[in-house]
């Protein structure tokens, strides 16, 4: 490996208090506001869906692609990106996907039209997937020991704050430049960070290449699970608005099957002495298989709580959108604690600090639920929330930045690289089928009385969707604290 500046360097001057050189903190401080912007629009738009709506005339199936779109794109990029920065050095591979990203905010703020703003959102996410393994892969290789927990405990305090941060932005720039056109906004917000953090990367980030035998990415295999995915993933977006023809289910089978084959195609490469995108010896280990399967419900439940309440509250409830971008503050709060605190609580504590993370976001979620369900829709209020939201929100904050590692963890350390993309990509797509799972009970459960609803006939229907929605993103946060406890009950430190 060569590197500049070194990756790891002896306490010197330069050395900051936390054991690394100032620079490795300096290249961390670029890498995050990269990390910020990416995870900042997978929620950021979901307070402008219903200006989306009203100002492109979009169906509700384009609301659910709007999202589902950017994360299923995003995972996807994740492992191949992986690799190519192995190749030719992440810190150019996170440069180039930056700038893309940046670039495709800019298209997504000028569609014209709702297909526009959904492939524009497709490129954005797919390029925000190519720069994000660059910066996992740069933070192991620019710290070691326990300043790389505390490194990785930054990245996972800027996953949770950005996500749940995300709608109150949302809202502040829609209120600010109008209910009309107000939702490009918030993709222009990107254009200005993003060119500082390209400039910032180009002079910043040190030039880490890893040595080896580089191996090609395998095409096919990206192909066949990219068309069995989206095959999955179009019917459980449209099937509802389409009245669930017989092209649904022969999607949704024909995506599981397809599904099958990438299985089979895998182990093919792998006796060929091939490179596989997903190494299926990592199945091998029990426990690997129940972390990936935890990591798709958790980010499955964890996202689509967001679509669900801002839908609610702005078209049900008739809030403005700054108004439902306030009701995720007890959240955002909440993930600053959690996330600040789970890195000196795994020490401590190793596999029950997800326990209590995951214990958390399922008691939180279903209280948010019952609030829903019980509290009559004229006489509810964000405070209703607040504490429901703020118990989540810690408990995210807490499993968040420790969960990659407890699933890593599971498997062979010559193994680590693999299972990092894996797991990466099982929580993009876990946001994805969140999104459209729970948005085809939202809008599945919306019904409308014969003639012009008054307010409060919309202001009940929506509240009932919004209480099957929130009822399947509880359920799912419940399985995924079952499956916890399939995970190690401690991490071994590395160097």
């Amino acid at each position: 490996m060569t590197s500049d500046p070194p990756a790891a360097a002896a306490p010197t001057a330069s050395t900051a208090p936390g054991g690394a050189p100032r620079s490795s903190w300096v290249a961390l401080a670029v890498l995050i506001l990269g990390v910020s912007m990416a995870l900042l629009d997978t929620t950021i738009v979901n307070v402008a869906l219903p200006t989306i709506r009203t100002s492109l005339d979009a169906s509700e199936g384009t609301l659910s692609w709007i999202i589902s779109g950017y994360a299923l794109a995003y995972g996807l990029a994740l492992i191949p990106s992986g690799r190519v920065g192995d190749r030719v050095g992440h810190k150019w591979v996170f440069v180039v996907g930056l700038a893309g990203f940046t670039l495709a905010s800019l298209w997504c703020g000028l569609a014209s039209g709702s297909m526009e703003l959904i492939v524009a959102r497709v490129v954005q996410g797919l390029c925000g997937g190519i720069f994000f393994p660059a910066v996992t892969a740069l933070i192991q290789l620019m710290f070691s020991g326990r300043t790389r927990g505390k490194a990785f405990a930054v990245m996972g305090a800027a996953i949770g704050f950005s996500t749940a941060l995300g709608p109150i932005v949302g809202g502040l720039l829609i209120e600010a430049f109008g209910e009309d056109e107000g939702w490009r906004s918030i993709f222009f917000v990107n254009l200005p960070f993003g060119v500082i953090a390209v400039a910032a990367a180009i002079v910043l980030l040190p030039r880490i290449v890893v040595g080896g035998v580089a191996r090609g990415v395998d095409g096919f295999g990206l192909l066949l699970v990219s068309v069995s995915l989206v095959a999955i993933l179009v019917p459980l977006i449209e099937g509802e608005d389409a009245g669930w023809p017989w092209w649904t289910w022969a999607s949704l089978v024909g995506g599981l099957l397809l599904l099958v084959a990438f299985a089979f195609w895998e182990r093919r490469v792998v006796a060929r002495d091939g490179s596989p995108l997903v190494p299926p010896r990592l199945f091998a280990h029990a426990a690997f298989t129940g972390g990936v399967i935890l990591a798709l419900v958790y980010f499955a439940a964890f996202t689509s709580i967001f679509f669900t309440i801002s839908i609610f509250w702005q078209s049900g409830l008739g809030h403005s959108a700054l108004a439902s971008g306030l009701v995720s503050v007890p959240f955002a709060v909440g993930s600053i604690v959690g996330a600040s605190q789970s890195e000196r609580l795994t020490h401590r504590l190793g596999r029950r600090v997800l326990v209590i993370g995951t214990g958390m976001v399922a008691v939180g979620l279903v209280s948010v639920w019952l609030v829903l369900w019980l509290v009559p829709t004229g006489d509810l209020n964000h405070w209703h929330l607040a504490a429901p939201l703020l118990v989540g929100g810690v408990g995210s904050g807490l499993f968040i930045a420790p969960n990659a590692q407890f699933i890593v963890a599971t498997v062979d350390r010559e193994e680590a690289g693999a299972a990092s993309g894996v797991i990466g990509t099982m929580q993009r797509v876990g946001s994805a089928a969140g999104i459209a799972v729970v948005g085809s009970v939202l809008f599945g459960s919306l019904a409308f009385p014969p003639g012009r609803p008054t307010p409060e006939v919309v202001a009940d229907a929506f509240a009932h969707a919004a209480t099957m929605a929130m009822g399947t993103s509880a359920a799912l946060s419940v399985v995924a604290f079952a499956l916890v406890f399939a995970l190690p009950r401690q991490v071994q430190p590395t160097r």
